[in-house]
């Protein structure tokens, strides 16, 4: 089981450094995982020349899962487009089609008072924003900003087909029929053609699944009521901008988007599995990050990608012990709490699994 581990820039070396030393518990107990690390974003650009070095993309390839930390940082943000940082991992998601992002939200017990929504809002809060990956206006063309009549015009281009609206519909019900048969699929259909193509194609699909109950909400309405009624929702399915959006809204629903790990996945069993979190150049390097949506999404990978649904639940039971200890990092912690750092909280985890 080959893991390619591009931990990137600014907080990203730190967190997956702890999710790399919690996997570590398995590797000791005979699990054969292999971890093969290279050069992806900002870092790769200032030692290459390009944020997605030929030899990360082959090992990329090769891999039978991807462990990514973060990429970007301000000093690269007036690069030209397709050197930017974040270019390397759209590159990635595109050319390895991975189109499913699975975006869990659990409010832990343990952490409903960092919530800034009341404990009873939240309580029992489990739910998946499944965001379409590869489509939208993130790849659309024709993009760019160019002159017209001597004013400068920015352009994107939102636009899907029919076969990735379905491929992703499938996911969702499929999703749904493990979990409570809820599917929200999230639009603007009263605006955006490409929003009546993806709203209509829902519909289609959900005709394969009469045991799933479908439901349809404008974006901005989803907005709205993710804060005023998070436990109604099951699993979300919407497209690659609105499910940006809408998972980094969730991501207070817990406390912090710390909290919030994250696996792409293509038709296969291959994921690429990343925090939810950015880059964060403010606070790298001071042993202040929260490395536990790094330390969960190792633990999707193993689920997901290798089956190790035991060691899985094993990592996200040793992170509640922790929680429920009462050790927290600079963002969730509460009066009473004991503040700790990236590196001894990804101790704390080690420990309570070994």
């Amino acid at each position: 089981m080959k893991i390619a581990v591009l931990p990137g820039d600014g907080i990203g070396p730190e967190v997956t450094a702890q999710a790399l030393k919690v996997l570590d518990v398995f590797v000791r107990e005979g699990m054969p995982l292999e971890f093969e690390q290279g050069l992806i974003g900002g870092c790769a650009y200032d030692q290459t020349g390009h944020p997605l070095p030929e030899a990360t993309f082959k090992l990329a390839k090769e891999a039978d899962a991807i462990l990514f930390g973060a990429e970007g940082g301000f000093q690269y943000e007036t690069l030209p487009r397709g050197l930017r940082p974040g270019d390397a991992l759209l590159t990635v998601r595109r050319e390895l089609q991975l189109f499913a992002n699975f975006r869990p939200v659990v409010a832990f017990p343990e952490l409903v008072g960092a919530s800034p929504l009341k404990a009873s809002h939240i309580d029992g809060l489990d739910l998946v924003i499944l965001r379409e990956l590869t489509g939208d206006l993130y790849f659309g063309e024709p993009r760019g900003v160019h002159a017209e009549n001597g004013v400068q015009v920015g352009i994107n281009t939102m636009r899907y087909d029919e076969r990735e609206i379905r491929r992703i519909a499938h996911v969702a019900f499929r999703t749904a029929r493990t979990r409570r048969r809820r599917v929200c699929s999230v639009d603007k259909a009263n605006v955006l053609e490409t929003m009546e193509l993806w709203r209509s194609i829902l519909e289609e699909v959900g005709r394969e699944y009469s045991d799933v109950t479908l439901e349809h909400l404008y974006i901005d309405a989803a907005a709205m009521a993710l804060l005023r009624s998070p436990l109604h929702f099951d699993v979300i399915v919407t497209g690659n901008l609105f499910g940006d959006i809408l998972s980094d809204e969730a991501s207070m629903l817990t406390g912090s988007i710390g909290m919030l790990p994250s696996a792409s996945m293509g038709e296969g069993t291959k994921g690429l599995y990343e925090p939810v979190h950015g880059c964060a150049p403010d606070i790298a390097g001071q042993d202040i990050a929260n490395p536990l949506a790094s330390i969960l999404s190792a633990a999707m990978m193993l689920r997901m990608s290798f089956g190790e649904s035991a060691a899985a639940d094993r990592i996200e039971r040793a992170v509640r012990r922790v929680l429920g200890s009462g050790y927290r990092t600079a963002d969730i912690a509460e009066p009473g709490t004991k503040q700790i750092g990236t590196a001894q909280m990804g101790d704390l985890v080690f420990a309570a699994l070994s």
